[in-house]
């Protein structure tokens, strides 16, 4: 590996790293907030009180379940960073999966919905997708080089 690599994969866990430790935090404040705050806490510009109502039990279970999938989508991240900045380009590959699909489905139901402000929902959005786009360059360079290495 390239000293170029070694440095993307390090800005790449960086990337990874901070969404991670974003969505993780989410998670937890979403799992301890009832429905009304945990979606005012996401949809963030709405005005607040819109959510405020009486829902049904099974609306706090199903937000519930969202703030532990944000929980381990986000430690998943974090893992996987710690393994990018090892090297190794599975967990690059699987990290990229599993945030970036994340990320498309907030981008279109969330972002182009218009129920978020661009901090923090659609910054965290740029970075993952700069940590796909790194990886994507990465992962390429490191194909080339080793079809370099076979022809030589």
């Amino acid at each position: 590996m390239t000293q170029l690599q070694s440095t993307k994969l390090k800005i790449i866990t960086v990337l990874w790293v901070i969404w991670g430790l974003v969505h993780a935090l989410a998670g937890v404040l979403t799992i301890a907030q009832g429905a009304p705050d945990s979606i005012a806490g996401v949809a963030d510009a709405v005005d607040p009180a819109m959510f405020h109502a009486t829902y049904h039990t099974a609306t706090d279970a199903l937000i519930n379940q969202h703030g532990y999938n944000l929980l381990w989508i986000g430690l998943f991240t974090v893992a996987g960073g710690i393994y990018i900045w090892r090297g190794d380009f599975t967990w690059l590959f699987f990290t990229a999966v599993v945030g970036g699909l994340t990320d498309v489905g907030y981008f279109v139901f969330m972002d182009l919905g218009g129920f978020v402000h661009f901090f923090p929902g659609t910054v965290m959005t740029l970075v993952s997708g700069s940590a796909i786009l790194l990886s994507v360059w990465v992962g390429l360079s490191r194909r080339n080089s080793r079809q370099e290495a076979r022809t030589t």
